[in-house]
């Protein structure tokens, strides 16, 4: 009967959230905003490391790295949710579906490298600082990122050609975007190699970089109790604290999403996902922006011109 039922589905329909007009009118206003802060916030620390020169480190070049993935990284979602809310164009063909759902996990699976190459830098800095600038150099530093950005993207391309080959037994997707789990879960065919390949990538992604950040911030805790004096404490602390607050929220917010093998929590993961692709970016430059001594000077600076 499911073998009967496939069809060459052309286009799907997004359900969003539930609820009155009022509601969607709501969420509407709500992402919109969000995506707005989003957006200004990052760019906004992307103009301050490129035009100030005592920003141009390593540590800063992957914020700007970080900054930039962030404004794409919701882009890629935020704005087909917000057609979705008004109800003007509920719909997403097949091959549009496909590109959302690769680039929001190519995003998602970059961000975790990114993040732990930013931990890197932040071990080297504390554990080596005599020889961090001999390290860490500009080459050094354009190959990490430029590595995140290969190998986030490369991570989900066979999870994508396995997808582009599912046939369909309906065309409603229970989500506000094209996420992989609501979407394989009105598949006809198998899937659980997909699923199987899912799990896979997401720990080697999800855990490999988790652990590549929890060892750099052992030593790096390690490191900063052994400095005598509470004030040099306190300065070390203050160079990976704003990373580390990114990191957690991050992580926390994440973890659920990609490692979990059941799809039974297609509601809750709507919701997680709000705070993973919306409110996550948003915070991120904020969080540098009150967290991050340099940054804050940086901004000062440009006020008091004004």
């Amino acid at each position: 009967m499911a073998q009967q039922n496939q069809t060459a589905v052309m286009e799907f329909i997004l359900l969003g959230f539930p609820g009155s007009p009022y509601l969607q009118i709501f969420l509407f206003v709500l992402f919109l905003l969000m995506y707005t802060l989003t957006v200004l916030g990052n760019m906004a620390i992307i103009l301050l490391v490129v035009t100030h020169r005592h920003l141009h480190t390593p540590m800063y070049f992957f914020l700007c790295n970080l900054s930039f993935l962030e404004i794409w990284y919701t882009t890629s979602s935020v704005p087909k949710a917000l057609a979705v809310f008004l109800g003007k164009n509920k719909t997403i063909s097949f091959t549009g579906c496909l590109l959302q759902m690769y680039f929001v996990f190519s995003f998602g699976c970059t961000e975790y490298f990114l993040l732990s190459v930013m931990a890197y830098d932040r071990y080297l800095a504390i554990c080596y600082p005599l020889h961090y600038s001999t390290i860490m150099n500009s080459s050094l530093s354009a190959q990490l990122a430029l590595g995140s950005w290969v190998f986030g993207f490369l991570a989900m391309s066979p999870l994508a050609c396995l997808t582009s080959q599912l046939s369909f037994c309906g065309s409603a997707i229970n989500h506000f975007y094209c996420e992989i789990e609501s979407w394989i879960v009105i598949a006809c065919t198998d899937i659980s190699t997909i699923e199987l390949l899912g799990l896979t990538t997401s720990i080697i992604v999800i855990l490999g970089s988790c652990v590549i950040t929890l060892l750099s911030y052992i030593y790096i805790i390690s490191t900063i109790l052994k400095i005598p004096s509470a004030q040099g404490r306190q300065k070390a602390f203050s160079t990976c604290s704003s990373h580390l607050a990114v990191v957690l929220i991050w992580y926390g917010s994440t973890i659920f999403l990609f490692v979990k093998p059941e799809r039974n929590f297609l509601e809750m993961t709507k919701i997680v996902n709000i705070l993973n692709t919306v409110v996550t970016p948003l915070l991120n430059p904020f969080i540098y922006a009150l967290r991050n001594k340099d940054v804050k000077e940086a901004m000062q600076n440009i006020l008091c011109q004004r």
